[in-house]
């Protein structure tokens, strides 16, 4: 067990406050910036906005952090990694440049097929109509995605060939995303299921997570628009064995040689959205950070120290860190606001946090801010991510559920069918 040690994180998701709660249970002293209303209960919130990079360097230096671990992909894609190391600074992530595999998906696809990484085929375009003449050439609809960051939601699985040129109309003419849609990469749709693969990376080495599956529709049976998630739950029964060592051997380990021979060695969390149709993974994006909230169901399931692991991998040395088997198996369902995944109301009070929860059930906040009378309240569109953990995924559900309906206000949402796929297609109450 690593000594006690001073730990920044970067963010105020879920994600955060899952990886705080883990450090913080470690004996590690934790701040969050800017972190909520949960974080604050773990550790000390700091007043400073994840893109605001010269202010966290400044007080990483101050308060003498021994390492930074960083949620978000914002302040990856703005170098942050890079400005505390100029600083001397240790820091979990990757590079600016490396953080490419997630900010530009033209630059992913195109890392893909240099390196011979199973994707679908695609085009990538700056003109829109040049892009519209392609997605109407096809005679199928196909993905449409934004090429810079946009919040997860920058994603179109279209339906339609009509609906392929409508994302590419709002994308590149109406700015729907701003400079993060000018260019667009369309490709073609992959048949199969869908799973979220977490490996910490230390440049050349990696160590894999439990395998998760996100649910990223806002309704029940995948119906609704897309949002940034709206459950989890790991390990995910579609990553077998064979599947789990596909992945490792055929996009794994090529990406990080690739980053290698390219001169940005990777460090920090590579998530692969990986497809699997009849055992063969295929790669649907890259994240350069933990997703959200596929981290909160991965903490509980990983049986090792979170410092060690990601200290290790911040130092360029993973070979003393063993891949560990999933611990039991946990499920997250996210709980959000009115309106959400479009315009949201927020300022509303949270009730019943403090009630007593089942047994496994935890409680990871987002979207919430500490009121001036002390209660809670919204302050996003994902504002809560309720979960537990188990020996067995269904009763890690039936626990998460019971804590999901102890928690209320007005409008919130959620979906009432997480991990489902796992659990024979059968819809849970809550």
């Amino acid at each position: 067990m690593t000594s006690r040690a001073r730990v920044m994180i970067v963010g105020s998701g879920s994600r955060e406050h899952a990886l705080a709660t883990a450090l913080a249970a470690g004996g590690h002293r934790v701040s969050v910036a800017p972190g909520n209303a949960g974080t604050h209960r773990v550790g000390e919130n700091l007043p400073l906005r994840s893109d605001d990079i010269g202010g966290l360097v400044d007080r990483a230096v101050a308060n003498r952090v021994d390492l930074v671990v960083i949620g978000p992909e914002m302040p990856l894609a703005l170098g942050l990694v890079d400005a505390l190391g100029r600083r001397g600074v240790r820091a979990f992530g990757p590079s600016r440049a490396a953080s490419r595999l997630e900010s530009s998906k033209a630059f992913m696809k195109g890392f893909c097929e240099r390196h011979g990484i199973p994707t679908a085929s695609f085009a990538v375009f700056d003109d829109a109509d040049a892009a519209d003449r392609h997605a109407r050439a096809a005679r199928r609809p196909l993905v449409v995605k934004a090429d810079g960051l946009a919040a997860g939601k920058g994603v179109v699985v279209a339906d339609t060939i009509d609906e392929s040129s409508s994302a590419i109309d709002r994308m590149m003419r109406k700015g729907q995303f701003g400079d993060a849609g000018r260019t667009v990469v369309l490709e073609e749709r992959l048949a199969g299921e869908e799973a979220s693969f977490h490996v910490v990376c230390d440049g050349s080495r990696a160590v894999a997570l439990a395998p998760a599956q996100d649910h990223k529709r806002v309704g029940d049976g995948d119906r609704g628009p897309n949002t940034g998630g709206m459950g989890a739950y790991a390990p995910a029964p579609i990553v077998d064995s064979v599947v789990h060592d596909r992945v490792m051997r055929e996009i794994v380990q090529p990406t990080l040689e690739g980053m290698a021979v390219e001169g940005n060695p990777f460090r920090g969390v590579l998530f692969v959205g990986v497809m699997i149709d009849a055992g063969v993974p295929r790669v649907l994006e890259f994240n350069v950070r933990f997703g959200d909230p596929e981290t909160t169901v991965i903490v509980p399931t990983y049986d090792g120290d979170w410092f060690d692991l990601l200290d290790a991998a911040a130092r360029g040395d993973l070979s003393g860190v063993q891949a560990l088997p999933p611990k039991g198996a946990a499920l997250s369902v996210v709980m959000a606001a009115a309106g959400y995944p479009g315009d949201v109301r927020t300022g509303d009070r949270i009730v019943g946090l403090d009630q007593p929860m089942p047994d496994g059930a935890w409680v990871m906040h987002a979207g919430t801010i500490c009121a001036p009378d002390g209660s809670v309240v919204t302050a996003g569109g994902r504002v809560l991510a309720v979960g537990a953990h188990a020996a067995l995924l269904r009763d890690a559900a039936v626990a998460a559920y019971e804590a999901v309906a102890r928690i209320h206000w007005p409008g919130e949402h959620h979906r009432r069918d997480i991990g489902s796929r796992a659990l024979d297609k059968t819809p849970l109450l809550g």
